[in-house]
């Protein structure tokens, strides 16, 4: 039984390659939620503004953690843009779309199998509703 390197590390590359997708496709997903982007941002930076001053941080240890929290976000959107790109070479819009239809049916059945192993309907089950259309759907019905 002989296996070659590719076969090894293609299930591992793939999982690597689609993680980018999903995050994106999750993001696409709260954009059509109708989730406004700049008032979260303005949620997070008054969130880290609170744990800065809890931390007892000083006005330049706030300003050189803002500066590095931006370059660090930067580098991911670019990094994401960069990957965007060489999926769009390996597959077509349809089959990109195929691709993230596939990964929030597994999701949303990872989800349900998740909360019926559960017992369900605990504080982060209640939480995680309407997080995902289907699912707060499905929910309503019980």
């Amino acid at each position: 039984m002989n296996i070659s390197l590719r076969q090894l590390f293609a299930p591992a590359l793939l999982a690597v390659a689609l993680m980018p997708l999903a995050f994106s496709a999750n993001a696409g997903h709260h954009n059509s939620a109708g989730i406004d982007r700049e008032a979260m941002q303005e949620r997070m930076e008054e969130r880290r503004q609170d744990v800065y001053q809890r931390a007892g941080l000083s006005e330049e240890q706030q300003t050189a953690l803002n500066e590095v929290h931006a370059e660090h976000r930067d580098a991911m959107l670019s990094l994401r843009e960069e990957h965007q790109a060489k999926v769009a070479e390996i597959l077509t819009e349809e089959e990109q779309q195929a691709l993230r239809d596939a990964m929030r049916e597994m999701h949303a059945d990872k989800h349900d199998e998740r909360r019926h192993s559960e017992g369900g309907h605990g504080k982060r089950d209640h939480e995680r509703r309407g997080h995902y259309g289907e699912a707060a759907e499905e929910d309503t019905a019980e």
